[in-house]
C-alpha cells in the first residue's frame, strides 16, 4: 500500500526549507542549514576523488553544509554504474519489494562485499528531489537502535537510488498479512517486541530530536525486520520537522497511506506527533488482531481496521474476538487486555486525548517483557479457547482476574461475568470507552506497569547481588 496526497491540493508544497535545524544540544545532532541546494552526485564524487577527496564524508561535498559548524553528514555517495554492478543489473532475482516510492533489490558491494538493500526511486513515482533529500539528511543525521541505516546514495542525472543496511526478514507486513503456507504467523512475544522496539524509533524522533520529527507514515510496510525480529523504522522521504517553540502544529499538504492517517490530520493538514502516535495504534491494532488497516476482502463493516474494533473495546466480553485467530489461543489475557487499552488510546479521535509515545514505550516495555510461554499453564497467560481458560484466573470471591503478584500487572480486577460492581472496573470500561477515555488515568495506568516492572527488575537484581555476596 503506497503513499498518496488523500486529498487533492491547489497548491504543490514549496520546497523551501526541506529541513530546518536539528539542534544538538539533546542528542549530539549537528545543526542543518535550511537553504540547501542540491546533493552531489557520483560524477561529483569522480571528479573529486583526482583531487584527493574522500569518498565516505559526504559533508564536504555539499557546498552549502561545509560552512556550517558541527556538521558531519557521513553516507557513502555512488555511481550508478556501481550499484548496477551491486544489483546485477538490477536483475529480477534481486528484487525484493515495491513501494509508493520505488523498488528495492538485494545487493552487495562490490568495494567492501557487504549486503545491501538498494532503493531505485521511481522517477514518475511519488517521491521527488525534495523527498529523497530529506530522506538522506533525515538518516544521516538520526540515529538510533530502532531506525534503519543508510549507508548512502546516487544521484546520477535523473537517477534517485539509496543504499540501506538489508534487513534479512523482510517488513512487518511481509510476517502480518497474506502468510504463504509454510510460514508460521508472529507468536505473542514476538509481536509484543516489535511493538516495543517501533514505538522506541518513535519515541527518539518525538523527544530525543531537537526540534522533533514527525514520521508522518508509520504503517506495517516501513516497519523492518532483521534477525531476531529486531525492528527499525525505515522510509523517511515523508518526514517533517515537528513544531518549535510556541506553536502547536505545522501545516503541511496531508500526505500518508489511507487507513493510518489521523483523523485530524486528514482534515485540516495540521500535522503533530499526536498523527504518529494514531498511524502507531492502528500498526499495534494490526499486531494484535492480525488484520490489514483496510481490506476490501472482508465483509462490509469489517473491512476498516479501526471501524470493525472500536464498539468492541467498549465490551470486555468481546476481546478475545480481537485476537489475532492465528494466534489460537496462545496468548496471556491479562497481556491481552493491557495491550488494547494501549491501542484504545493511540486511536483516539481527538489528538489531545492520545498518550505522548513516551508513555507508550513505558507500557510497551512492560508487556514485551512478560514473557508468555503457552506450554505453561500457570503463567501469565492462558492456551486454548476463551473462556474455559479465563476460569484459571479467577479468584473464588467474585470471579475477577487480579493483578499477578510476580509480575506488577495494571492492578486493575477484570470481572469475567459482566457485573459492574467493582469500582476500578468502572475505570477500565471508562478507559477503554473511545469516547469518555480520561487520559490522565490512562497514562497513569501505563505508568504504573512500567513502574512495577522496573522495581521488580531491580529488587530481582538487589537480591541476586545480596546473595552472591553473604
Amino acid at each position: 500500500m503506497g503513499c498518496f496526497p488523500c486529498f487533492d491540493s491547489k497548491e504543490e508544497e514549496k520546497l523551501n526549507n526541506p529541513v530546518n535545524e536539528i539542534d544538538d544540544r539533546k542528542q549530539g545532532q549537528p545543526t542543518v542549514s535550511s537553504n540547501i541546494s542540491r546533493l552531489p552526485s557520483g560524477a561529483d564524487r569522480m571528479r573529486s576523488r583526482s583531487n584527493g577527496g574522500s569518498r565516505r564524508d559526504l559533508g564536504s561535498k555539499l557546498p552549502d553544509l561545509k560552512d556550517v559548524p558541527g556538521v558531519q553528514i557521513a553516507a557513502q555517495i555512488f555511481t550508478f554504474r556501481e550499484l548496477v554492478t551491486a544489483t546485477k543489473n538490477f536483475r529480477p532475482e534481486s528484487f525484493i519489494g515495491e513501494g509508493g516510492f520505488g523498488r528495492v533489490y538485494k545487493g552487495r558491494l562490490e568495494s567492501s562485499s557487504q549486503v545491501v538493500a538498494v532503493k531505485q526511486l521511481d522517477r514518475n513515482g511519488l517521491q521527488g528531489n525534495r523527498e529523497f533529500l530529506v530522506e538522506v539528511l533525515m538518516l544521516s543525521l538520526l540515529h538510533h537502535p530502532n531506525l534503519v541505516n543508510l549507508i548512502g546514495y546516487c544521484a546520477d542525472g535523473d537517477q534517485r537510488l539509496l543504499v540501506y543496511e538489508f534487513m534479512p526478514l523482510g517488513s512487518l507486513e511481509d510476517h502480518l498479512h497474506d502468510l504463504p503456507p509454510d510460514r508460521e504467523p508472529l507468536d505473542w512475544n514476538t509481536r509484543m517486541k516489535i511493538a516495543s522496539g517501533a514505538a522506541k524509533g518513535l519515541e527518539y524522533l518525538h523527544d530525543k530530536a531537537n526540534p522533533p520529527v514527525i514520521y508522518r507514515d508509520f504503517k506495517s510496510s516501513n516497519i523492518l525486520l532483521e534477525e531476531g525480529f529486531h525492528p527499525k523504522l525505515s522510509d523517511f522521504g515523508l518526514a517533517k520537522l515537528g513544531p518549535t517553540e510556541d506553536k502547536s502544529h505545522v501545516s503541511t499538504r496531508v500526505m500518508g497511506t489511507y487507513g493510518y492517517c489521523a483523523p485530524e490530520y486528514a482534515m485540516t493538514g495540521q500535522l503533530t506527533v499526536k498523527s504518529d502516535v494514531y498511524s502507531f495504534g492502528v500498526v499495534f491494532l494490526e499486531l494484535i488482531t492480525g488484520r490489514k488497516s483496510i481490506d476490501s476482502n472482508r465483509p462490509h463493516g469489517e473491512q476498516n481496521l479501526i471501524t470493525w474494533a472500536r464498539p468492541l473495546f467498549n465490551d470486555r466480553r468481546k476481546f478475545s474476538k480481537l485476537a489475532d485467530p492465528r494466534l489460537q489461543g496462545r496468548y496471556p489475557m491479562r497481556g491481552l487486555y493491557q495491550a488494547l487499552a494501549v491501542a484504545s488510546m493511540c486511536i483516539q479521535e481527538q489528538a489531545a486525548t492520545r498518550p505522548l509515545i513516551g508513555d507508550v514505550v513505558t507500557a510497551l516495555s512492560y508487556l514485551a517483557n512478560q514473557s508468555y510461554d503457552p506450554n505453561t499453564a500457570s503463567g501469565h497467560g492462558h492456551r486454548g479457547s476463551g473462556e474455559k481458560d479465563e476460569r484459571r484466573h479467577r479468584d473464588e470471591r467474585g470471579g475477577r482476574i487480579l493483578k499477578n503478584e510476580e509480575g506488577g500487572g495494571s492492578g486493575r480486577r477484570w470481572d469475567l461475568d459482566g457485573s459492574e460492581k467493582d469500582d476500578s472496573l468502572k475505570e477500565t470500561a471508562r478507559m477503554l470507552n473511545n469516547r469518555d477515555l480520561d487520559r490522565e488515568r490512562a497514562v497513569a495506568e501505563a505508568k504504573m506497569w512500567g513502574e512495577n516492572w522496573r522495581e521488580k527488575r531491580r529488587q530481582s537484581a538487589q537480591g541476586s547481588f545480596d546473595g552472591t555476596n553473604l
